[in-house]
């Protein structure tokens, strides 16, 4: 059974070698996670979430409210919807429907609170496979944005549009 648990500075070890694969790199190759100072913090804005299977850690989900982050990533958005990264720590973990389950965690957890309208996703234009892993989930294209140096696709999920 898959479980989403907070991430502590515990975790450290094990997010840094994650952050490391090539899978991981492929998908996110601009971003500097910060986790020896991010581990620490707890702004009420994010979720820093390990996905465990059976208790042993798969996975790694950030949820933000985009709104409310610090650094403006998402630019001037509406209140009330969520932002979701996701990624498969271990290579040998891909392919056996446990990005589709930490998903759909975190999913829960967003639609949980019932002001939240919509969540976005913004994996890289290159990313076909994601795109179509997020678009089986509901997901609709929005735009192709660029966000520093990384140029995406941002979906979004509309909460009449999450099948639980």
């Amino acid at each position: 059974m898959l479980q989403l648990r907070p991430a502590t500075i515990a975790d450290l070890t094990l997010l840094q070698h994650w952050d490391e694969q090539p899978h991981v790199v492929e998908s996110d190759p601009n971003d500097d996670w910060e986790w020896e100072t991010e581990l620490l913090r707890t702004p009420d804005w994010r979720e820093q979430l390990i996905a465990e299977s059976d208790g042993r850690p798969i996975g790694f989900v950030q949820i933000i409210d985009p709104a409310r982050e610090e650094t403006h990533y998402w630019g001037d958005v509406p209140d009330n919807l969520r932002a979701i990264d996701i990624w498969i720590g271990a290579m040998e973990d891909t392919g056996k429907g446990y990005g589709s389950d930490m998903m759909r965690a975190a999913l829960r957890r967003c639609f949980a609170d019932p002001a939240v309208s919509a969540v976005l996703i913004d994996p890289l234009a290159s990313n076909t496979a994601a795109h179509r892993f997020y678009q089986r989930l509901g997901f609709r294209f929005v735009e192709r944005r660029q966000f520093g140096e990384d140029d995406t696709f941002v979906f979004r999920l509309e909460r009449a549009d999450f099948g639980g």
